[in-house]
């Protein structure tokens, strides 16, 4: 709560810790507008859909196509994409007329509907295209979800049989490799930790990320944060999304070790011993310290 009084925010919060099935949860069932990460769920069921040789096919598209936010597609009007450069470009660059000529592909909104009902999803309510979709109004439920219901379909995408290995590790590349989320779930990540996300953002100053984070040695951890703010036309703040994901790895719950930097040890060999002191061995290593309880004569 004092979180989302800092950020004048609602936020909404589901980690499942893959390892030992221990969860993290902070109002995972409130609705938030779900923004741009229906994409990895869209671009899921068109891989459920195809085989993997049909990714190869060109899809042309008209310049009447292309809306606002197209960095990819825009460029590519005279010659068209593969399905697999289209999945691609939603993923990685968010581009929204890929997006909806992935929402054509696989049928539109009522089958994308219908895929997430087969799924067991229940809970999300897809109703238009984008950009309509990003705008949220309080009180109306379409194209919203919930954090709990955002983990559970990246588990069962990622981890379940829906999905064959080669698909799934076409989902997991496309998910990859995305700069511009490394200011959200990410930047609260060790290095070398892998993590793989979808992120999002629409009215009210929503911004969400959705993303399996993979540790060293262990299974994953899969999290959703979403927010929103009080205000129509707030601003986003990806401070806010990074914030949460650091407290929710750090929860005791998850009992996850992180490196912190510990300060190099100088030894000062004039200092005369005194207790209470911190000591070393003078020919051991300089970070390997004792405690001096007490001083014996001699």
């Amino acid at each position: 709560a004092d979180l989302e009084n800092k950020y004048n925010a609602v936020i909404g919060v589901y980690a499942v810790d893959m390892e030992n099935g221990k969860k993290i949860c902070y109002k995972p069932d409130t609705r938030f507008s779900y923004c741009s990460t229906h994409k990895v769920f869209t671009a899921a069921e068109l891989l459920r859909q195809k085989n993997t040789s049909d990714l190869n096919e060109i899809r042309k598209f008209s310049a009447e196509d292309i809306l606002s936010y197209a960095p990819i597609t825009k460029d590519h009007v005279a010659d068209g994409m593969t399905l697999a450069e289209i999945c691609s470009a939603s993923l990685r660059w968010s581009d929204n007329t890929a997006a909806n000529l992935i929402l054509q592909e696989i049928g539109g909104v009522e089958n994308f509907k219908v895929a997430l009902k087969n799924i067991g999803d229940k809970t999300t309510k897809p109703a238009r295209n984008e950009p309509e979709l990003n705008l949220f109004n309080p009180k109306d439920n379409r194209d919203t979800s919930t954090p709990r219901q955002m983990v559970k379909n990246l588990q069962v995408y990622i981890f379940g049989d829906i999905l064959s290995d080669d698909k799934k590790k076409l989902l997991i590349d496309w998910m990859s490799d995305n700069s511009i989320t490394d200011t959200l779930i990410k930047a609260e990540t060790p290095q070398g930790w892998k993590v793989i996300d979808k992120s999002g953002s629409g009215d009210y100053g929503a911004r969400n990320d959705i993303a399996v984070i993979y540790p060293p040695n262990r299974k994953p951890i899969v999290m959703a944060i979403m927010s929103r703010r009080t205000e129509k036309n707030a601003k986003s703040d990806d401070a806010m999304i990074a914030e949460a994901a650091k407290r929710a790895l750090k929860h005791k719950q998850f009992g996850l070790v992180f490196e912190e930097h510990l300060p190099e040890c100088t030894p000062l060999y004039d200092i005369p011993v005194r207790k209470g002191l911190k000591v070393s061995v003078r020919n051991g290593k300089a970070n390997e310290t004792y405690t001096v309880l007490k001083i014996e004569d001699g």
